[in-house]
Order: C-alpha cells, then structure tokens, then sequence
C-alpha cells in the first residue's frame, strides 16, 4: 500500500515549477501500478499549447476555471469544477485559465516525474523499472 501527502512531494524533484503551471507529481512510473497521478495548478492568465503524443491524459477539475481549445478542431470548452476532458486522440490543445486552475491528471503510461513539455508542447516517453521493496 502506497500512502502519501502533498507534504511529501513539496520542494522534492516530483515538485516541477515552472512559469505557467506547477505539478505535484504523486504517483509515479517507479510506483509500478501502470499510470501517474499528479496535481497540477495551471496560473491564471497563462496560455499553455501541449500535445501528449505519447501518452493518455485525463484531467479532472476540482478548482478554477479554464478554456481548452481543441487546436485540431477549433472547438473549446469551458472547464469548471466537477468537469474532466480525456485527451484520448493525442490532441494538440490549448489550455487558458481564467483563475488558477486546480486540477488531477492521469497519465497512462505512467510518466517518471523527469518530463517537461519540448518545443511541440510534448512529453518525452521516458520509462523507469518499479522500485522494488527493500
């Protein structure tokens, strides 16, 4: 059993800051359950183009508000607390909070805590072994 605080992860390398967003990055590849679970705060203001050409993402408002542009289609959504978009096509898309945007993302498969977005908005596929149990 896996049990832990956001305590626990602040100001480790799971901690990613950056200047449009920060990522708690709770579960991880080396977790070994086959996905990544993370709180990630999107700044308001902020506009954030990604595209996970390597992985599913499902993100599952719980605070805030924020436009998500589907940059293939042109469609957006208004995102509020209670709602979830699934990125299961490998979407480009655009995120623009309208006020800090508190949300909990899926991953699958599991990122390692190391990604940051290149220049296409896109997380490298990096993979890691489980940590075993001492």
């Amino acid at each position: 059993m896996i049990v832990r605080s956001l305590d626990d992860i602040d100001g480790t390398d799971a901690d990613v800051v950056t200047e449009n967003w920060r990522s708690r990055r709770i579960v991880l590849a080396r977790d070994g359950v086959g996905f990544s679970f993370h709180e990630t705060v999107l700044y308001a203001g902020t506009e954030t183009s990604m595209w996970y050409a390597n992985h599913i993402e499902l993100v599952h408002c719980i605070e805030g508000e924020a436009e998500v542009t589907n940059d293939e289609t042109g469609e957006t959504f208004l995102i509020k607390p209670g709602m979830l978009y699934l990125l299961d096509g490998h979407e480009h898309h655009t995120v623009r909070p309208k006020t800090d945007f508190r949300v909990l993302c899926v991953f699958n498969p599991p990122v390692t805590g190391r990604e940051v977005h290149d220049e296409n908005g896109v997380y490298p596929l990096l993979t890691e072994e489980p940590a075993t149990a001492e």
